[in-house]
């Protein structure tokens, strides 16, 4: 579970034309009894904000965090509008994952006991039967993945000319998992005339991106707590100890899978470091410190703007005058000795009206002590998470590689596909044994470096748009000449008293 290290009260942000909250009372009674048999006794703040926008059936992007309540915040009125007397599906729900779509689907299960509907839960990586049966009998809504959705459409088994209801569930997410093109395709199956909700956890360009593409007027709601630029990013802290901080960033950058990043940390040589173990593990990533010399700096700076790195390792005086306008993370390595460098190396994403990440490692009580005085000073609200597991890490690789080989076999045509039938036998020969399955493991590791270590695909993907400070780079420039000289002199003199920034 979620654990807040300091907590503040949410902020409301609202569409212009606003409506009053709702309280459990203004649910139809047969939606609030089966809600107070699963426990409820009160409306959450998202439901309570949510619910008057999405009963009316206006458009909606959703920003609020994974267990904030937003399952019923749409379930409700998606319930609300469904005509049990018409069997063809009139609500879908899109999520990115099975155990979410199990999720989704149970509280669909529980909230429409006491109503004539039926659902049909789609998702890839097992058989057809159950799903088929569900979809025959006439299911009213359907939960789902998006690639498992398209096939069944594929199969004439699943038609959505009726469908009046699209919801997204963890846009951020989908679209990081790679189903940006699924989620494209599916627009030709759907009619114009319906009403497109979004939940997202973060708000980047990509995702209102997506919201423009599915939405005829798009509207904004915000919960999210703090000061300054905290409505719009969030704070997350995983538990690192030192001798496996290396992994565990990479864990969780295999589970994020950021646009790109900025990983700071406070000393030259974990810069190094840090860069050496992401190229090794076949990031494009690059790293910029005080040692750096000028011409190695403006060849890095010049691969930013080209959008040739993904990552950069720095530390905050090497990364002065480098600005990243659409950066989707900020890993903080080394927890910071001072307050204020915490919110600079923060803010250095969600700008530009996007959001953002800033994941902080803690390897101690004093990396602890620390984020609580900044939380006390900035009203920053920190949530610690559970640190992924490599098995959960593997098989979110194994989630996002079927999900591709999915999409990729949909592609092709019916010669195409009988021609790839002839290597199945070979396939399982080469799964009888372990050695033998690691040549199989070469294969799928390559094109997982291929499909998803490179630049992602999404909506409206822009190049980097990248602003360096040109006056502090001409000064760094000239520190070589004329009155420059004796201050290089007296920064080697202090060389080795130091190993920071």
């Amino acid at each position: 579970m979620p654990e807040s290290i300091e907590t503040d009260q949410p902020i409301l942000i609202q569409p212009k034309e606003r409506l009053d909250s709702w309280s459990i009372e203004d649910i139809p009674e047969k939606i609030r009894s089966a809600g107070v048999a699963m426990g409820w006794t009160k409306l959450m703040p998202v439901q309570e904000a949510a619910l008057p926008y999405l009963s009316a059936g206006r458009d909606m992007i959703v920003q609020s965090r994974t267990g904030s309540g937003k399952t019923g915040a749409f379930l409700i009125p998606l319930l609300m509008r469904i005509d049990p007397g018409q069997e063809s599906p009139q609500g879908l729900v899109l999520v990115p994952t099975r155990e979410l779509a199990l999720q989704v689907y149970g509280e669909f299960e529980q909230l429409s006991t006491n109503l004539n509907l039926r659902g049909a839960l789609v998702y890839g990586g097992v058989g057809y039967g159950k799903q088929l049966d569900s979809l025959r009998k006439g299911a009213h809504i359907v939960i789902g993945t998006p690639g498992r959705v398209l096939d069944h459409i594929g199969r004439r088994s699943l038609n959505l000319e009726e469908l009046t209801a699209l919801v997204f569930d963890e846009a951020d997410e989908m679209l990081s998992m790679g189903f940006y093109p699924d989620m494209k395709e599916l627009r030709r199956y759907i009619p114009r005339e319906r009403t497109t909700w979004m939940f997202s956890a973060t708000m980047p360009y990509k995702v209102q991106r997506l919201a423009e593409e599915f939405m005829r007027k798009t509207e904004f709601l915000s919960l999210s707590a703090g000061q300054e630029t905290i409505d719009t990013m969030e704070h997350r802290v995983y538990e690192a100890p030192t001798m496996e901080k290396d992994q565990i960033l990479i864990r969780l950058i295999e589970m994020e899978r950021p646009d790109s990043a900025i990983i700071f940390c406070n000393m030259k040589s974990d810069v190094e470091y840090v860069a050496n173990v992401l190229k090794g593990r076949g990031y494009d990533a690059e790293m910029i410190s005080g040692d750096l010399k000028q011409n190695k700096r403006e060849h890095v700076m010049q691969g930013i703007r080209d959008n040739r790195y993904r990552f950069l390792v720095a530390t905050d005086v090497a990364a002065r005058g480098i600005d990243i306008s659409d950066l989707s993370h900020v890993f903080i390595y080394d927890i910071p000795l001072d307050l204020e460098i915490y919110v600079h190396r923060a803010g250095r994403t969600a700008r530009a009206g996007n959001t953002g990440v800033a994941i902080s490692l803690v390897g101690n009580m004093s990396d602890r002590t620390m984020l609580k005085k900044i939380g006390r000073k900035y009203g920053i609200e920190f949530v610690e998470l559970s640190t992924p597991t490599e098995e959960q890490v593997v098989e979110r690789i194994g989630e996002r590689l079927t999900i591709h080989l999915e999409d990729r076999w949909r592609g092709l045509t019916p010669g195409e596909q009988k021609r790839i039938g002839r290597f199945t036998s070979v396939v399982s020969s080469l799964a009888e044994s372990e050695d033998e399955k690691m040549l199989l493991g070469t294969l799928l590791a390559d094109l997982y470096q291929k499909t998803f270590n490179a630049p992602q695909s999404g909506p409206g993907k822009r190049e980097k748009e990248v602003k360096a400070n040109t006056t502090k780079e001409a000064e760094r420039s000239s520190s070589g000449s004329g009155g420059g000289e004796k201050k290089k002199k007296k920064k080697r003199r202090r060389k080795p008293s130091s190993d920071s920034g």
